[in-house]
């Protein structure tokens, strides 16, 4: 069958069979991780997106329930007292849904994967990674790197076959790479990482502040109130509910805002304070609280590696799972954890950074680890440019080629 192309991005080109033109797809659609896409690819959510309704029913229940009772108050007791509760209320409410939905619906910092086994140094065949090649072909399952001082193992992941960048993890539910991982919640549907941990300090701290409003100003209308408490109580039945539910919320989003305050003043993350437990080790991206609040708040954003709605051709969409046979075998060293620290870095030697580590936009990885020795330096990283094309060459230190689509034209 022969057709032409009418596509106005392709304009018009002669006739070509079809099972010789790749049909072009968003990225979206050839996406290889299990988050789903809600607009067109505009919003990206995790597999388990729909606890989000779940979220969104436990907070805005109470809390409208609350400005009703509020706003029927209104009309038999006191305006000046009324409205601003009501107000402030509703304030708290639109601010807690808000960074709810903004946690949950933006790429939290996935990193590009490949589809094809990092390429060796002396050109030799991907084959030669199977079972029955030599030794010394296999591919080393960490590497060192240099941060502040200390030496840090990056791991590779031989789902998405790239080396993760430091304190980057695979999520097993979205089944991505995600930088500076934190955990996946189950409450938001998303993973917490770099991209939306700051929207997601902020809808947790929106809530335990909600909770405690609506807990106070409840006790306070039903102290308002002239006779006894008790009889009070029990022909407001609402209200008793109210402070009940308000009371257990608070203690676990509460609690989980402490222990998050708590890890920005260390500058750890979830996954690192359960899994390295940096009170026996130096943590080489503390910079004191201060800065590390300062770096939390102020801190750049980085822009998404991937444009979800770009045209993708899938030229070499077939995974290969065979490398991931060969880990398992024993053909590397498996390690329990993703990042291990070491002994102080001396000054006498030497630890030479590849370029895939120094483009991440890390404040805990220093300027001044520069690839020394005879000055070659890797033209690769593992971003998209502005533009969105995904365009990896080999990279000297860490090896990758990425053949995961081609693009062939721009939204």
């Amino acid at each position: 069958m022969r057709v032409k192309n009418r596509n106005p991005k392709w304009g018009y080109s002669s006739s070509v069979g079809m099972a010789s033109l790749p049909q072009p797809k968003r990225l979206y659609q050839a996406w290889k991780g299990r988050n789903k896409f809600l607009c067109g690819g505009r919003i990206i959510v995790g597999p388990d997106a729909a606890s989000l309704f779940l979220s969104t029913f436990l907070i805005g229940c109470p809390a409208f329930t609350f400005c009703i009772k509020m706003l029927v108050k209104i009309k038999s007791d006191d305006p000046q007292f009324e409205y601003p509760v009501l107000f402030t209320g509703l304030a708290l409410t639109f601010l807690a849904l808000s960074f709810l939905y903004m946690t949950s619906g933006r790429d939290p910092g996935i990193v590009p994967r490949n589809t094809q086994p990092p390429e060796i140094d002396d050109g030799a065949s991907s084959l030669g990674w199977l079972n029955d090649g030599p030794p010394e072909m296999k591919i080393p399952r960490t590497k060192d790197v240099l941060i502040n001082g200390y030496i840090i193992k990056v791991k590779f992941c031989d789902t998405c076959m790239i080396y993760r960048p430091p304190r980057a993890s695979h999520c097993s539910i979205c089944n991505n790479c995600v930088q500076k991982f934190d955990h996946h919640c189950p409450w938001v549907g998303q993973c917490i990482a770099l991209r939306n941990y700051r929207f997601f300090i902020l809808f947790i701290s929106f809530s335990t502040t909600l909770c405690i409003y609506v807990f106070a100003f409840t006790w306070i209308n039903l102290l308002r109130q002239e006779g006894n408490l008790w009889r009070i109580m029990s022909c407001d039945v609402v209200s008793v509910i109210l402070i009940v539910y308000c009371f257990i919320a608070v203690w676990f989003v509460g609690g989980l805002t402490v222990f998050h305050l708590y890890l920005i003043c260390t500058n750890q993350t979830t996954y690192e304070n359960f899994r390295y437990r940096y009170e026996k080790n130096k943590n080489p991206y503390n910079k004191g609280i201060l800065r590390n609040f300062i770096e939390f708040g102020f801190g750049k954003i980085p822009p998404s590696m991937f444009n979800f709605r770009g045209w993708v051709v899938g030229e070499d969409d077939v995974y290969m799972h065979s490398i991931t046979q060969d880990f398992r075998e024993g053909t590397v060293n498996l390690q329990k954890s993703d990042i291990e620290v070491g002994s102080q870095f001396s000054k006498d030697g030497d630890v030479s950074v590849p370029r895939i580590l120094k483009n991440l936009d890390y404040s805990g990885i220093e300027e001044d680890t520069q690839k020394e020795g005879n000055g070659d330096k890797a033209d690769d990283s593992v971003f998209f440019s502005s533009d969105s094309e995904v365009r990896y060459n080999a990279d000297s230190r860490f090896n990758q080629e990425a053949r995961y689509s081609r693009r062939i034209s721009s939204v």
